[in-house]
């Protein structure tokens, strides 16, 4: 049972460690072009600029994953929880980005298939709490 915590905990961290940096960065300059990103990637979306995507990619992706990953790595029941919940965020953070800007990177097939195992790993432990 605790190996499934484990990989649960390696999957937040990945998470948080890719989202947080990027997150901040589009926080502290919605335009994008501090990391190499226009803004006409967002012409058929619902933004003007990159704030609440960045927000969103900071505080849930970032560090809600981050603070799930302590309850992964402590094996507490709400783990299960947590990476159920965070991994169908995840999954539907990549599906509304590839809506609005087209698949552009292998980054969102892969965090797609992050958040599914999340998903995953958070229902078997919540089946075998």
């Amino acid at each position: 049972m605790k190996k499934y915590y484990i990989v649960l905990f390696c999957l937040q961290v990945m998470t948080a460690i890719g989202a947080i940096p990027a997150g901040y960065a589009y926080v502290k300059d919605p335009s994008g072009a501090g990391i190499g990103v226009s803004v006409d990637l967002l012409v058929n979306s619902p933004f003007k600029d990159f704030l609440i995507p960045g927000l969103f990619l900071l505080i849930v992706n970032g560090f809600g994953q981050l603070g799930a990953a302590v309850f992964s790595i402590l094996n507490k029941p709400i783990a299960g929880k947590t990476g159920l919940f965070l991994g169908f965020f995840l999954m539907v953070w990549i599906v509304i980005q590839v809506y609005f800007i087209g698949l552009s990177s292998f980054l969102q097939p892969l965090f797609f298939f992050v958040g599914l195992f999340e998903m995953a790993l958070g229902w078997t432990i919540i089946r075998k709490t």
